[in-house]
């Protein structure tokens, strides 16, 4: 059997905690990542039928029997996982009765997975019901995006339309817009069953003066994804306090996402 910390996806969380936790966006133990396994892959590394604990979910989850996860764990810092990944992540199964995870490997020290776990399993199962191929839910506290929070409007259709005009590449990375929540209590069923009812028409959900939750295929995508909204959102809290000469049309967004073929909310246009 292969050695499990040669995993391509250990190695593909290793490299983007590492990475978030550089460009300042996961401060601490801010920020959490739920990646789902092929199990035909994991079984290379690990033998899937030794459990060696179990931990309760917190919610019923049937749609996920079986689905394998490699998460970060609660409390840890992202800076750590490259240098001692099999104390900071874990893979989980969900267990027959969907309210337990089944630990196949990790959080070495007795840990446990992410306090945030229902919130990105709900999510996982509102986007694998609109997307099959989703695999990866991705919360982090991008910087520029959480100051936006604290001077514009949190209404889905204004914050989307402004970042849609802050880079001529907004509307064809994230066509579906930005979904808002309000302020919420975070860690709990509550946070999580509105991210995922969310999740059902975004990819990408803001939680007030917190955070941003993602969703795609990828890592990769799903970086990319928050990546473009803090560059825009970066833009904009570089220019809000100046007069604005220019900007990109709402002509101008439509002819580019119908260049570009994408789906994209119409209603978040003002034509």
């Amino acid at each position: 059997m292969k050695d499990i910390l040669t995993a391509p996806f250990v190695e593909e969380m290793k490299k983007m905690t590492a990475n978030m936790y550089r460009l300042g966006w996961d401060e601490r133990n801010g920020g959490n990542i739920s990646y789902l396994l092929d199990e035909n892959e994991v079984s290379e590394y690990l033998d899937t039928a030794h459990v060696c604990r179990t931990i309760p979910i917190g919610f019923s989850a049937p749609s996920l029997i079986g689905k394998l996860f490699i998460v970060t764990g609660t409390g840890k810092y992202f800076k750590n996982v490259a240098d001692d990944p099999q104390t900071n992540l874990g893979i989980i199964r969900i267990a027959e009765d969907a309210q337990t995870a089944e630990l196949l490997w990790g959080f070495a020290d007795g840990g446990k997975f992410t306090s945030e776990l229902p919130a990105h399993l709900m999510s996982h199962m509102a986007r694998l019901a609109v997307d099959p191929q989703n695999r990866v839910i991705m919360h982090t506290h991008p910087t520029h995006t959480l100051a936006m929070n604290y001077v514009h409007e949190l209404d889905e259709k204004a914050l989307t339309h402004t970042l849609w005009e802050m880079c001529t590449e907004c509307i064809v990375v994230f066509p579906d817009g930005v979904g808002v929540l309000p302020w919420m209590l975070c860690g709990t069923n509550t946070i999580g069953e509105a991210t995922a009812q969310k999740m059902k028409e975004f990819r990408l959900v803001v939680w007030a003066m917190h955070g941003m939750y993602g969703a795609g295929k990828t890592l990769d995508e799903t970086f990319g994804l928050i990546e473009t909204v803090e560059k825009a959102a970066q833009i904009y809290m570089l220019t809000a306090h100046l007069p604005r000469i220019n900007t990109i049309t709402d002509t101008q967004l439509k002819d580019l996402a119908e260049l570009f073929g994408v789906i994209y909310r119409k209603d978040f246009l003002n034509l």
